[in-house]
């Protein structure tokens, strides 16, 4: 999970662009939320830093009713950044900043199994989960 900036006018590269708007990012919770808006639940495991912008995101995906037990902050790292834009030609452009970020260092020991194998149950059934 990270913060995407997004610029303010469309179809412009990133250099190009005026300024940039905030909004929370990435795949995995992206696709949590979506399940959780159309009444399914879910769940999403993941590590942010342990600053403003990860309490953000701990924020949004409870406002969103998605399980956040797996949720892990780092003090000593930040949360991950992405500048995006969708370029004239359609293509989309990403600058991420990691040096590492705190998506990129959750440990197995931070893991919560339980937590993995009961939303795998709910979505899979016990016979096609192996954790």
């Amino acid at each position: 999970m990270l913060i995407d900036f997004v610029p303010t006018i469309n179809g412009l590269s990133l250099a190009d662009a005026p300024a940039f708007k905030k909004a929370p990012g990435g795949a995995p919770a992206n696709f949590a939320v979506g399940i959780a808006r159309l009444g399914g639940s879910s769940a999403f495991i993941g590590k942010v830093g342990e600053d403003e912008f990860g309490y953000m995101l701990a924020d949004i995906l409870k406002e969103n009713n998605v399980n956040s037990e797996g949720m892990r902050f780092d003090p000593g790292a930040r949360t991950a950044l992405a500048f995006v834009t969708l370029r004239s030609d359609g293509e989309r452009e990403f600058l991420f900043y990691r040096n590492p970020r705190a998506d990129m260092l959750l440990q197995e020991a931070e893991l919560d199994f339980n937590l993995i194998k009961k939303v795998c149950e709910e979505y899979f059934g016990t016979l096609n989960c192996f954790i």
